[in-house]
């Protein structure tokens, strides 16, 4: 897996690699399978010693309250995270001083964040926003949900999309998430019951189409402010399936 992650730019702070379909960006507890945080501690062992001052995890089985106790995490450089799924650019800080900066351009949404998506079903609208707060599935643990009936606290969450072709029974989108929550754009797409093609978590009963057998959805742009005040705007190429689709 490692020889599929490839690198797009590097400077003196920041690595930009391409992250392929399939690999965890960190452990989840669950697996013993290699991850991104693997490869940084690998290639770039300095990036191992930036932290995050962060509560700690809670258990979201008893769903007890977090300590206000603060405690310094290690982050590996990586400021943002991608789904195990979803292929495309990510950031990786090389220096705690741009870990700072990148985090607080995350923070206050100046990072600009382009995604390419096959959904099921035509979507009528050339473009559109999804403006829907989401919350915990009601139904499984691992989901999310931007429907009623979503539990816990629901945070404000938007995306845009503008709907780049359509076929039969399919429809390709680029979306452009403007806030960051966990899933969030296959959450809004089943929202508007045009889920990503080939999502086993969120679509479970569709079958697998356009020849897909990963999930159809890649993060293909993303833009940031460099330390020295540099505009940068870095672009992962498209996947193999999305390309023969697209000729």
């Amino acid at each position: 897996m490692f020889d599929k992650i490839k690198i797009l730019y590097e400077d003196d702070d920041v690595l930009v690699v391409n992250k392929p379909t399939g690999l965890l960006v960190h452990p989840d507890g669950r697996t013993k399978d290699l991850t991104l945080q693997d490869w940084i501690l690998e290639h770039y062992p300095n990036s191992t010693h930036i932290t995050d001052v962060a509560l700690p995890s809670t258990d979201q089985k008893d769903n007890s309250l977090p300590t206000t106790d603060y405690q310094l995490q290690t982050k590996y450089g990586i400021v943002h995270r991608l789904d195990r799924d979803t292929s495309g650019v990510l950031l990786i800080a090389k220096t705690q001083e741009n870990f700072e900066n990148l985090k607080r351009q995350f923070q206050s949404r100046k990072v600009g964040k382009e995604y390419r998506a096959y959904v099921y079903g035509t979507v009528k609208e050339d473009d559109g926003v999804i403006d829907r707060p989401i919350g915990k599935s009601a139904k499984d643990f691992r989901k999310w949900s931007a429907q009623r009936g979503a539990r816990g606290a629901l945070r404000p969450a938007r995306t845009r999309y503008q709907t780049l072709s359509r076929g039969d029974g399919w429809s390709y989108l680029a979306v452009f998430p403007e806030t960051g929550r966990t899933h969030q754009i296959r959450v809004h797409l089943k929202a508007i019951n045009h889920p990503v093609v080939c999502d086993a978590l969120y679509a479970p009963k569709q079958p697998c189409i356009l020849g897909f057998d990963r999930l159809a959805l890649h993060a293909h742009k993303i833009s940031f402010t460099g330390l020295n005040g540099a505009e940068h705007t870095i672009e992962a190429p498209l996947p193999e399936e999305f390309k023969k689709l697209i000729n």
